[in-house]
């Protein structure tokens, strides 16, 4: 990746989009081409872990939203990244994904760089046999270690796929979910989200989705009166 692309991924923040933005809600879309079924498939037991029927699925439609607006990235790359990033939490102790991942000093919690080492572990053992060469599989594992833990994206793709993973929140299911996870009302849950979250998005794109998304579960949430 070019050099300037490195630098405004991680200092000079958002990284303006080439492509079309779309902030419609999620809920929208539609994917009728049965595009990576044989990987959803080949993961089905992980799915069932923390939510994860709920989690990977819009997170991946953010993801075909993101590479839209960002034509330049490998697609396939992001979006196989994307639906593989948080298989690991299937493999971990179940007990300690949210005593451990989601209270207290949970960025750096043991448990989220297990689930990063064990979601390589899953995209190692389905992707071959899918026929993706050792490269490919490689590439997405350096996106998933370290999605959690790691401050800086590494490649444009890097980015898309965290930003993916945090948009997700601003929907309605995540927020049902997340906020949850993390022992909070909706309306605290999306204080935090603009308050932290926003700041962390990396692309343009993804803080304009976010914003719109925000402001939409807001109002149907009734957040302003229900604190």
């Amino acid at each position: 990746m070019p050099e300037d692309i490195m630098t405004t991924l991680n200092d000079t923040r958002p990284l303006p989009a080439q492509g079309t933005i779309n902030t419609s809600p999620i809920a929208l879309d539609e994917h009728l081409d049965g595009e990576l079924d044989a990987i959803w498939a080949a993961v089905e037991p992980e799915t069932r872990a923390r939510g994860n029927d709920i989690h990977l699925p819009i997170s991946l439609s953010f993801a075909r939203r993101l590479c839209d607006a960002y034509p330049d990235a490998d697609r396939t790359l992001v979006l196989v990244s994307t639906l593989l990033h948080d298989t690991g939490w299937a493999h971990v102790d179940e007990d300690k994904i949210i005593s451990d991942g989601f209270r207290g000093d949970w960025r750096k919690a043991d448990i989220r760089f297990q689930h990063e080492q064990e979601g390589c572990a899953v995209a190692r053992r389905v992707l071959p046999p899918l026929g993706y060469d050792a490269e490919f599989v490689e590439a997405v594992c350096a996106i998933i270690d370290g999605h959690d833990t790691r401050a800086e994206a590494y490649s444009l793709e890097d980015a898309l796929m965290r930003d993916a993973d945090r948009l997700w929140r601003f929907d309605q299911a995540g927020i049902a979910l997340a906020s949850g996870w993390f022992g909070q009302d909706p309306s605290t849950y999306t204080d935090r989200l603009e308050t932290e979250i926003i700041p962390e998005l990396i692309t343009e794109a993804a803080v304009a989705m976010a914003t719109a998304d925000l402001a939409r579960s807001r109002s149907l949430l009734r957040t302003k009166v229900l604190r």
